[in-house]
């Protein structure tokens, strides 16, 4: 976790969902766009600031991918392993802006190098929480966006749950 005084390392929001889909490279001349998608579940939206190491992310998973988030069938808040769902990753780099004037400022982001570094280990820690607690019904997966692009996100929410926790 971060030192006392010193402010969060990593900012997410998540976003309880039906469906999303989300463009992972744009169609070129010669390839289509392709995409990743999930059905039920919650998408992580996920920003790392200055001073974010590997030690944080074991909590940032578990706290995660635990936290009474999605509504089942009955009606109960549950998390998303409970449900059990997927989960789609985005790497959100704009998390970080703060306003200054009419512009925004991006002073407080991880380099783009550990970002990417960060980015990646949170992912596969996802993926394997997610495979260990899969029940016999399957079907949950972690499907994720690529570090440092543009993308186009589609998302059919049911709610809109949209909560904002920082680490």
């Amino acid at each position: 976790m971060s030192e006392k005084g010193s402010g969060p390392v990593a900012r997410t929001v998540l976003q309880q969902c039906l469906q999303a889909r989300l463009q992972v490279k744009p169609a070129e001349e010669d390839s289509e766009a392709q995409f990743v998608q999930i059905d039920r579940g919650m998408v992580i939206y996920i920003c790392f600031f200055k001073g974010a190491t590997d030690d944080i992310l074991p909590k940032m998973v578990s706290t995660l991918l635990n936290v009474r988030l999605c509504e089942s069938d009955s009606g109960k808040m549950v998390s998303v392993l409970e449900l059990p769902g997927s989960v789609l990753i985005v790497p959100q780099a704009t998390l970080g802006g703060k306003s200054k004037g009419r512009a925004m400022q991006y002073h407080n982001n991880i380099s783009k190098e550990d970002g990417l570094r960060l980015y990646g280990s949170f992912v596969s820690l996802c993926e394997k929480e997610l495979t260990a607690a899969a029940s016999a019904e399957g079907g949950a997966e972690v499907k994720h966006g690529t570090y440092g692009n543009r993308q186009v996100l589609k998302l059919d929410t049911n709610g809109p749950y949209t909560h904002l926790m920082e680490f």
